[in-house]
């Protein structure tokens, strides 16, 4: 049976940046494996809208998979993706990855920056928590890809600081300013980072032959852990591979928080993880208390120690189950609701997918991302 790679993009209403993105799905089709079609697709400004391409993909194919050609975690990779792919795995974004960092110190090093030279990572910025921990993350393998001096991140809207602001910084420092363009293709904000007046600009990543390496990684992790195989890689006797904490968890058998309660149906605010995907599917009590998650069977407030998801500051914030009950004594037909985990305070309330807040359902889920990514670095 065909296998399908949707390669979806943001969309520019600038021809200079539509023909960059056209340049890397030909890379793509020319590495692709036996039997799998590469499909172009947009989430906004311009067609073929991922939507419609998910539509006509479904009529000939179930084996499919959406691969955001988009640099960091941010509302398009969150909210739109999963809304547009109902059900169908969608690959995180491209970025952190060592691959864009060598890009990018390849990017840096052909403008003939020097080692003293201030590095701003220029990216386009978003209002959701993840994008900023993914830039940040991507400046740390920025150094360790051989950037000897220091490299700071900035961004051109969203978030903070922007990026003249930080070339600023930096020059009232003394020290001379390289902006790398930490974006895919020309457009909107590849000229405001050529604005931004550093000493020295990159140009965008590009249709870099390199980067079918991150697609085709992206793609192929996707398609081992879709929704429909949650049950399956959760394995409800043994949590995460049964052997380790969600701290310690990484490669393909590990199942984030966040795909496991957005699987199916996502967070609807009423069903119950067990209803999300049968009895396949592990309690939250079993998937955190995996072998030192959540150090047993504590109450969320109590939770501590080196196996500790801190599952805690998340719920905290908005008063989620109140910090009183053990996750494993939290009230619901057999187990943890999924709004009651990961909602404010109230329950299960209505998807809110407008609202951007640290303490909206998606904030939390955004949240939760961030900190299994980071557990995965440290890991």
């Amino acid at each position: 049976m065909t296998a399908v790679l949707i390669a979806c993009a943001h969309g520019t209403r600038f021809e200079e940046g539509r023909v960059v993105v056209r340049e890397l799905l030909e890379v793509l089709r020319e590495t692709a494996p036996p039997g799998v079609e590469v499909h172009e697709a947009y989430v906004d400004v311009h067609g073929p809208y991922v939507t419609d391409v998910v539509a006509a993909a479904r009529e000939r194919t179930d084996d499919i998979v959406i691969v955001p050609l988009l640099l960091s975690t941010g509302y398009h990779t969150e909210v739109d993706l999963v809304e547009a792919a109902d059900g169908l795995p969608v690959a995180p974004a491209l970025g952190p990855h060592p691959v864009l960092a060598e890009i990018l110190v390849d990017r840096v090093r052909a403008t003939g920056a020097g080692a003293d030279d201030t590095v701003v990572l220029a990216a386009a910025g978003s209002t959701r928590p993840g994008a900023v921990v993914d830039v940040e993350r991507m400046a740390e393998l920025m150094t360790e890809a051989g950037i000897a001096g220091p490299v700071v991140t900035a961004y051109a809207a969203a978030s903070e600081p922007r990026i003249p602001d930080a070339v600023h910084v930096a020059r009232k420092a003394g020290h001379r300013t390289v902006a790398a363009s930490y974006v895919l293709a020309p457009g909107h904000f590849s000229r405001v980072i050529e604005k931004a007046d550093a000493d020295l600009t990159t140009a965008p990543i590009g249709a870099d032959p390199r980067l079918a390496t991150v697609v085709w990684e992206r793609w192929a992790a996707a398609r081992k852990v879709a929704p429909a195989e949650v049950a399956e890689l959760v394995e409800a006797s043994g949590g995460l591979d049964g052997s380790r904490s969600l701290r310690q968890a990484q490669g393909p058998g590990c199942v984030e928080v966040a795909e496991l309660v957005e699987a199916s149906g996502g967070v609807d605010g009423s069903r119950s993880l067990r209803q999300a995907q049968g009895p396949g599917c592990a309690e939250v009590a079993e998937l955190v208390d995996a072998s030192g998650g959540v150090d047993g069977c504590r109450s969320l407030r109590q939770a501590q120690g080196p196996g500790c998801v801190e599952v805690a500051e998340l719920v905290d914030a908005s008063g989620g189950l109140d910090g009183c009950r053990s996750l494993r004594q939290a009230q619901g037909p057999g187990c943890v609701e999924v709004a009651e985990l990961v909602e404010a305070s109230g329950g299960a309330a209505g998807p809110d997918p407008s609202t951007d807040s640290a303490t909206s359902r998606r904030g939390l889920l955004a949240a939760v991302r961030d900190l299994l990514a980071g557990a995965r670095r440290r890991a």
